[in-house]
């Protein structure tokens, strides 16, 4: 199984470790593409830090996110599964995961990134700030930008099982399953369901469909799942407790609909 992420837009600081060492990190294929956003976001950075600012969409009380972007290759390293923070983050919990889980995290979660394509929970990472919406001056969009090299990368890491897609619209934009791939690929939406004057409306609540994804990889994670296809996803997360609505694809070469509905806010 493999499980695509979002990152978060908040992350925790670099600290003091080794600095980044872009050739150790996962997708070899990906090298190339990294090092031509890197070069462009520290530049972008390290020169006029008010048009790094408005190309970066930052806030005035954001400005000291440039000068950290301009460090990048010198900064700490950490685990992305530990830079990476919010609310997903926040309820799948990788550090208070049991040893046998974080195995299966390491092998199976995948967060895409505007900076680096897409990194693996144990690549070791700076914090930055650049998001698949950036359109950098030398880049052009980030989203854009990434479809090819992904094209060629991701299939292979893809496997031969699911692909339980959970990145918002921006990343998903960065490479879209296709053809067998697409077939065994799982999206998933949270849907808030509530009862008013007897007529149940339904609705996506963006924090809550956050902390319920991040509960759902949590409890696969957990509980040793290894669903091989979107239809025994389905069973799996029911297993699990989950009210599971499938849509399988109209024809082949799409990925499967699954809403994860719920009556309760948390």
């Amino acid at each position: 199984m493999l499980v695509l992420l979002p990152p978060s837009e908040g992350k925790a600081s670099s600290g003091r470790g080794a600095p980044l060492r872009p050739e150790s990190l996962s997708l070899p294929g990906l090298a190339a593409a990294r090092e031509a956003v890197l070069g462009e976001l520290v530049g972008l950075c390290a020169g006029d830090e008010d048009k790094a600012r408005e190309v970066l969409g930052l806030s005035e009380g954001l400005r000291g996110e440039v000068a950290k972007n301009a460090e990048l290759r010198t900064a700490g390293a950490r685990p992305a599964g530990e830079i990476y923070t919010g609310v997903l983050y926040d309820a799948l919990g990788l550090a208070s995961l049991d040893t046998a889980a974080k195995r299966r995290a390491a092998r199976s979660l995948l967060v895409f990134s505007g900076l680096w394509g897409a990194v693996r929970v144990t690549d070791r990472i700076p914090s930055y700030r650049c998001s698949m919406g950036v359109r950098l001056p030398g880049i052009g969009a980030l989203g854009a930008y990434w479809r090819a090299p992904m094209a060629a990368v991701l299939p292979e890491a893809a496997g031969g099982g699911l692909v339980l897609d959970l990145r918002s619209s921006a990343y998903a934009a960065a490479w879209k399953p296709k053809g067998e791939v697409a077939g065994r690929t799982a999206t998933v939406r949270v849907l808030h369901a509530q009862t008013v004057d007897g007529v149940e409306k339904r609705s996506v609540v963006s924090h809550f469909n956050k902390a319920t994804k991040g509960r759902i990889v949590r409890a696969l994670l957990t509980e040793g799942a290894a669903p091989k296809d979107p239809a025994e996803l389905v069973e799996a997360l029911r297993d699990l407790g989950y009210v599971v609505e499938a849509e399988p694809p109209a024809r082949a070469g799409r990925p499967w609909a699954l809403d994860v509905v719920v009556t309760e806010i948390h």
